[in-house]
Protein backbone atom coordinates (compact mmCIF):
# COMPACT_ATOMS: atom_id res chain seq x y z
CA UNK A 1 0.00 0.00 0.00
CA UNK A 2 1.46 2.71 -0.81
CA UNK A 3 1.15 6.04 1.74
CA UNK A 4 2.19 8.57 -0.41
CA UNK A 5 -0.91 9.62 -2.29
CA UNK A 6 -2.72 9.91 1.17
CA UNK A 7 0.21 12.30 2.54
CA UNK A 8 -0.49 14.80 -1.15
CA UNK A 9 -3.99 14.81 0.01
CA UNK A 10 -2.51 15.91 3.43
CA UNK A 11 -0.34 18.30 2.19
CA UNK A 12 -2.57 19.91 -0.59
CA UNK A 13 -5.66 20.17 2.04
CA UNK A 14 -2.96 22.17 3.92
CA UNK A 15 -1.86 24.48 1.25
CA UNK A 16 -5.82 25.23 0.41
CA UNK A 17 -6.41 26.16 4.09
CA UNK A 18 -3.74 28.56 4.02
CA UNK A 19 -4.10 29.90 0.63
CA UNK A 20 -6.40 32.37 1.96
CA UNK A 21 -4.33 33.86 4.34
CA UNK A 22 -1.99 34.79 1.43
CA UNK A 23 1.50 33.90 -0.47
CA UNK A 24 3.82 34.10 2.62
CA UNK A 25 0.95 31.77 4.67
CA UNK A 26 0.71 29.49 1.56
CA UNK A 27 4.65 29.44 1.03
CA UNK A 28 4.44 28.52 5.63
CA UNK A 29 2.43 25.71 4.80
CA UNK A 30 3.95 24.27 1.75
CA UNK A 31 7.25 23.85 4.01
CA UNK A 32 5.34 22.90 6.85
CA UNK A 33 3.78 20.19 5.05
CA UNK A 34 7.21 18.75 4.25
CA UNK A 35 8.38 19.13 7.35
CA UNK A 36 5.54 16.94 8.38
CA UNK A 37 5.70 14.10 5.61
CA UNK A 38 7.48 12.02 8.03
CA UNK A 39 5.60 12.49 11.11
CA UNK A 40 2.32 11.57 9.07
CA UNK A 41 3.71 8.75 7.59
CA UNK A 42 4.33 7.61 10.57
CA UNK A 43 0.98 8.25 12.48
CA UNK A 44 -0.49 6.48 9.12
CA UNK A 45 2.09 3.16 9.79
CA UNK A 46 1.25 3.19 13.35
CA UNK A 47 -2.90 3.64 12.53
CA UNK A 48 -2.50 0.56 10.55
CA UNK A 49 -0.47 -1.38 13.00
CA UNK A 50 -3.18 -0.71 15.73
CA UNK A 51 -6.29 -1.64 12.79
CA UNK A 52 -4.34 -5.13 12.12
CA UNK A 53 -3.74 -5.86 15.57
CA UNK A 54 -7.50 -5.15 16.77
CA UNK A 55 -8.59 -6.99 12.89
CA UNK A 56 -6.46 -9.91 14.19
CA UNK A 57 -7.63 -10.47 17.89
CA UNK A 58 -11.08 -10.92 16.01
CA UNK A 59 -10.56 -13.04 13.37
CA UNK A 60 -9.87 -16.09 15.84
CA UNK A 61 -7.13 -17.67 13.73
CA UNK A 62 -5.63 -15.59 10.83
CA UNK A 63 -3.08 -13.23 11.64
CA UNK A 64 -2.79 -9.74 9.74
CA UNK A 65 0.71 -8.12 9.75
CA UNK A 66 1.59 -5.16 8.24
CA UNK A 67 5.39 -5.46 6.74
CA UNK A 68 7.05 -2.35 5.84
CA UNK A 69 8.82 -2.71 2.46
CA UNK A 70 10.88 0.53 1.40
CA UNK A 71 8.26 3.85 2.23
CA UNK A 72 5.52 1.56 1.72
CA UNK A 73 3.54 -0.56 4.03
CA UNK A 74 1.62 -4.03 2.75
CA UNK A 75 -1.06 -5.60 4.77
CA UNK A 76 -0.25 -9.84 4.68
CA UNK A 77 -3.04 -12.25 5.92
CA UNK A 78 -1.32 -15.49 7.19
CA UNK A 79 -2.34 -18.54 8.92
CA UNK A 80 -0.55 -19.38 12.19
CA UNK A 81 0.26 -23.02 12.54
CA UNK A 82 -2.08 -24.93 15.33
CA UNK A 83 -0.07 -25.29 17.75
CA UNK A 84 0.12 -28.44 19.64
CA UNK A 85 -1.73 -28.77 22.89
CA UNK A 86 0.22 -28.32 25.62
CA UNK A 87 1.27 -30.94 28.18
CA UNK A 88 -1.39 -30.11 30.79
CA UNK A 89 0.90 -29.23 34.53
CA UNK A 90 -0.13 -31.03 37.34
CA UNK A 91 -1.38 -29.15 40.17
CA UNK A 92 0.81 -28.66 43.23
CA UNK A 93 -0.34 -30.57 46.24
CA UNK A 94 -2.57 -28.80 48.47
CA UNK A 95 -0.43 -26.87 51.51
CA UNK A 96 -0.51 -27.40 54.64
CA UNK A 97 -2.20 -24.61 56.90
CA UNK A 98 -0.22 -25.44 60.14
CA UNK A 99 3.01 -25.96 61.49
CA UNK A 100 5.97 -26.08 59.24
CA UNK A 101 8.83 -23.12 58.59
CA UNK A 102 7.80 -19.87 58.18
CA UNK A 103 8.35 -17.52 55.09
CA UNK A 104 8.69 -13.71 55.16
CA UNK A 105 7.04 -12.26 51.89
CA UNK A 106 7.19 -8.31 50.99
CA UNK A 107 4.00 -7.81 49.41
CA UNK A 108 3.18 -4.37 47.22
CA UNK A 109 -0.54 -2.93 47.02
CA UNK A 110 -2.27 -0.31 46.09
CA UNK A 111 -2.98 2.31 49.31
CA UNK A 112 -6.73 1.32 48.37
CA UNK A 113 -6.72 -2.25 48.40
CA UNK A 114 -4.61 -2.03 51.61
CA UNK A 115 -7.01 -0.11 53.11
CA UNK A 116 -9.75 -2.66 52.72
CA UNK A 117 -7.92 -5.64 53.87
CA UNK A 118 -7.42 -3.82 57.19
CA UNK A 119 -11.01 -3.07 57.08
CA UNK A 120 -12.04 -6.85 56.75
CA UNK A 121 -9.00 -7.72 59.29
CA UNK A 122 -11.04 -5.85 62.08
CA UNK A 123 -14.08 -6.69 61.01
CA UNK A 124 -13.18 -10.18 61.96
CA UNK A 125 -11.11 -9.26 64.73
CA UNK A 126 -7.73 -10.73 63.22
CA UNK A 127 -4.54 -8.80 62.33
CA UNK A 128 -3.80 -8.21 58.36
CA UNK A 129 -1.06 -11.22 58.34
CA UNK A 130 -3.60 -13.38 59.66
CA UNK A 131 -6.28 -12.26 57.50
CA UNK A 132 -3.69 -12.36 54.19
CA UNK A 133 -2.82 -15.95 55.18
CA UNK A 134 -6.33 -17.21 55.39
CA UNK A 135 -7.20 -15.28 51.77
CA UNK A 136 -3.65 -16.49 50.10
CA UNK A 137 -4.46 -19.99 51.51
CA UNK A 138 -7.81 -19.93 50.39
CA UNK A 139 -6.78 -19.05 46.86
CA UNK A 140 -3.90 -21.89 46.56
CA UNK A 141 -6.51 -24.44 47.54
CA UNK A 142 -9.09 -23.37 45.81
CA UNK A 143 -11.47 -23.36 48.91
CA UNK A 144 -13.46 -20.54 50.28
CA UNK A 145 -11.57 -18.73 53.00
CA UNK A 146 -12.18 -20.08 57.07
CA UNK A 147 -13.37 -17.91 59.47
CA UNK A 148 -11.03 -16.88 61.90
CA UNK A 149 -11.12 -20.49 64.49
CA UNK A 150 -10.79 -18.10 67.61
CA UNK A 151 -14.11 -15.79 68.20
CA UNK A 152 -13.50 -12.19 67.87
CA UNK A 153 -14.62 -10.87 71.25
CA UNK A 154 -11.41 -9.36 72.36
CA UNK A 155 -9.87 -6.42 70.15
CA UNK A 156 -6.56 -6.13 70.61
CA UNK A 157 -4.59 -2.11 70.74
CA UNK A 158 -1.68 -1.57 69.07
CA UNK A 159 0.68 0.73 70.49
CA UNK A 160 3.45 2.30 68.34
CA UNK A 161 6.25 4.06 69.85
CA UNK A 162 9.28 3.58 71.80
CA UNK A 163 10.26 3.56 76.05
CA UNK A 164 12.71 4.57 77.34
CA UNK A 165 14.53 2.27 80.96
Amino acid sequence: MDLTPYLESLQADLSAAAAPGGPDTARAAELLGHALEASARLALLQALSDATAEITTRLHGPVVDVRLRGREADLVVSHAPAEPAPDPIPAPPPPTGDGGDLARLTLRMPESLKAHVEQAAAAEGVSVNAWLVRAVMAAATGTPPQPPSTPATRRGRRITGFAQA
